[in-house]
């Protein structure tokens, strides 16, 4: 797998997220896939908030609008709200603070239809059949120092590389198996886009293996498929029990 990251200027709010790519990636090869991280998309969105003295853009109370279920902070000993948000488990509902000068960028509105109407964009303008489009974010590892690449949502490609009725090396048969090849190369990509002052919001990644293109965006079935119910997640006896509080902003 060949990852470059690509070095862009300073992305602002009420940037243009087309215009940006066109003018910092010359040419889009068939069969690659380009890696947007969510701040940038944020940013562009104009999801950006100034901190206030009354409180009212406070990160914990934003976290808790903008979160689907969230556990309160005084839970955590780093004072940090655990949250659900559009089935992702993440840290202050992906509220950052880093390299937002001061400000709170919120996580991207409408993401998914974002995704696929850029990815549609790129399509026309670099004239490709077959590419893909992740947008990532930043998470933890629970019992693990350290944060690594997600994809918070793809384009182009089928997400999951399907193992099962294959057999291993001693014949038996994969019954359960299948490789997230959208979170696999996020975690390649972020790892080389960085996470301080890098500038590289965007990644183009090529020769990757175990991935399918297709010629239009996920429908609702595959999304839905991608989704774990909690009840059903291998990690079910932690996270049931955990007193999640439901948003009803």
């Amino acid at each position: 797998m060949k990852v470059s990251p690509i070095k862009t200027p300073l992305v602002k709010k009420d940037s243009n997220l087309l215009l940006l790519i066109k003018e910092n990636i010359k040419s889009l090869p068939e069969k690659s896939v380009l890696v947007v991280t969510s701040k940038i998309v944020s940013l562009c969105q104009g999801r950006v908030l100034e901190k206030t003295s009354s409180g009212k853009n406070d990160k914990h109370e934003l976290a808790r609008r903008e979160a689907d279920f969230y556990l309160e902070p005084d839970l955590s000993r780093y004072k940090m709200m655990l949250t659900i948000k559009d089935n992702v488990l993440a840290v202050n509902a992906g509220i950052d603070e880093s390299n937002a000068d001061g400000k709170l960028i919120l996580w991207p509105e409408k993401l998914q239809k974002t995704t696929d109407d850029l990815w549609r964009s790129l399509r026309d303008h670099y004239r490709v059949k077959k590419v893909g489009l992740i947008v990532t974010d930043s998470r933890s590892i629970p019992l693990k120092w350290g944060v690594i690449g997600t994809a918070v949502t793809h384009c182009g490609f089928k997400a999951l590389y399907d193992c099962r009725g294959e057999n291993d090396l001693f014949g038996r048969e994969i019954k359960i198996s299948q490789i997230n090849v959208a979170e696999a190369v996020a975690v390649a990509a972020v790892l080389e886009m960085g996470e301080v002052a890098e500038r590289t919001p965007l990644c183009l990644v090529e020769e990757i293996t175990k991935i399918e293109f297709q010629d239009r965006p996920p429908t609702k079935k595959e999304l839905d498929y991608l989704r774990i119910s909690m009840k059903d997640d291998v990690y079910e006896p932690i996270l049931s029990r955990a007193p999640w509080k439901k948003n009803y902003y």
